[in-house]
């Protein structure tokens, strides 16, 4: 029978490509002195026609990028894809900023820190984009004297 044959049948029997079928060179002439399927069949249970392994394609150069990026490195200005806004949203940072005040006002409100009538004053003008950072909406309110200070806190600076 000719090797081809053979290796379409053995691809066959293995449920396998052609590619991936493996003749042991060393018995080729078993291998050409065969006539059936099931003297293939035999071949395969004496390990001359076997199936090769997957070829499968590695992860270690992907790992390796990964652990480099997760050090801060290849973040340099040659490596930067996208605008400003294209890699961190105006609404992205507008949805951070917003929540970061909104919880410090709450906070505030919550340690009794300022009443109910200026946190909802100052609500809103978070709202308008008035305040950069939660540092400028706290001295904001301690130079408009709207922040309560505690007893405990007058004593420790005394």
């Amino acid at each position: 029978m000719k090797m081809n044959s053979i290796k379409n049948i053995a691809s066959d029997e293995l449920k396998v490509g052609k590619s991936r079928v493996w003749i042991d060179t060393n018995n080729l002439d078993k291998v050409l002195d065969v006539t059936t399927r099931d003297d293939i069949k035999k071949l395969i249970n004496l390990n001359i026609i076997k199936k090769k392994n997957k070829k499968g394609n590695s992860n270690m150069r992907l790992k390796k990028r990964i652990t480099q990026l997760q050090k801060g490195r290849r973040r340099g200005p040659g490596s930067v894809r996208g605008t400003k806004y294209a890699r961190y949203p105006r609404k992205r940072r507008w949805i951070s900023l917003i929540r970061a005040l909104r919880s410090e006002l709450k906070t505030l409100k919550e340690k009794n820190k300022i009443d109910g009538e200026a946190y909802r004053k100052y609500y809103r003008i978070i709202k308008s984009g008035s305040f950069t950072s939660r540092a400028q909406l706290v001295s904001h309110l301690k130079s408009s004297s709207l922040i309560k200070e505690d007893e405990n806190e007058n004593n420790k600076s005394s």
